[in-house]
């Protein structure tokens, strides 16, 4: 029998920001001991609770830590239920799809499930200042989308054909943690537009509405009580590179960089 101040405790783990290989950010360097931890904390009640709050980033980072997720819940037996905030879009909606369930609230910013990459063109701005540019390379493409080069049409064909496996990989995750609860209209789906919670719920996208506490006490009861973890925020300079304009140029440079960015 459950005594009056054993109230049941269900692990949240919070996945909050821009998904990104560097401190400050949810990446899987970060994110291993809280989930190990998470996992951990797990066991009596089998239960995980992600409370998501991203637009998205990295889609290496956002597989690695749903990969991670997903082998950590099958050899664990722990179900694991999203439940996003006010975002959950591109890679964080990749990482919701971790859950076996999702949930949202009617007006969250859901899916936008595609691929972007992108840069600057500054060959005619170097030629009008009469700046010369010397550049040395082995192998045929090792300049390929150099911004101070003018674009090739042979790059711009590998970008997206580039793009266009990435944003395949993510329809197939997308595609198998969803199964046949997502409606047959994929090209609503996977165009890479977001959408509200109540137009995601309609297309499968989500399993219904809930914030955190009330899933949390639909999974464990109505004394149940959330167990918030998160990484360790960063020491010493490196915590200044988190915050205000350090962060948000970081976020502009990264997204320009030709890598695929699930945003």
């Amino acid at each position: 029998m459950q005594l009056p101040w054993q109230k049941p405790k269900i692990p949240v783990l919070a996945l909050r920001g821009i998904i990104a290989p560097r401190p400050g950010t949810i990446n899987l360097e970060a994110y291993t001991a809280p989930i190990e931890r998470a996992f951990v904390l797990a066991k009596k009640s089998k239960n995980l609770v992600l409370a998501i709050e991203s637009p998205g980033g990295s889609a290496v980072q956002s597989d690695l830590i749903g990969q991670f997720l997903l082998r950590r819940a099958k050899e664990t037996g722990v179900a694991i239920t999203a439940v996003i905030g006010d975002v959950g879009a591109s890679g964080g909606y990749w990482l919701a799809c971790a859950g076996a369930k999702i949930y949202a609230n009617r007006l969250s910013i859901v899916g936008s499930i595609g691929v972007v990459t992108g840069g600057f063109g500054l060959d005619k701005f170097i030629a009008r200042h009469g700046i010369e540019r010397r550049v040395f390379t082995a192998g045929a493409h090792k300049r390929r989308l150099d911004m101070f080069a003018p674009l090739q049409p042979e790059d711009e064909a590998f970008t997206r054909e580039l793009l266009d496996d990435a944003h395949g990989m993510f329809k197939a995750w997308v595609t198998e943690r969803r199964g046949t609860r997502i409606t047959t209209d994929h090209d609503k789906i996977f165009d890479g537009g977001y959408m509200l919670g109540e137009r995601a719920l309609s297309l499968g996208l989500i399993d219904g509405f809930g914030d955190v506490d009330t899933i949390v006490k639909q999974i464990g009861g109505k004394n149940a009580k959330p167990i918030w973890l998160r990484p360790k925020p960063p020491r010493g300079i490196m915590r200044f590179l988190t915050n205000g304009i350090a962060e948000s140029a970081l976020d502009i440079a990264e997204e320009r960089l030709s890598a695929p960015t699930l945003r």
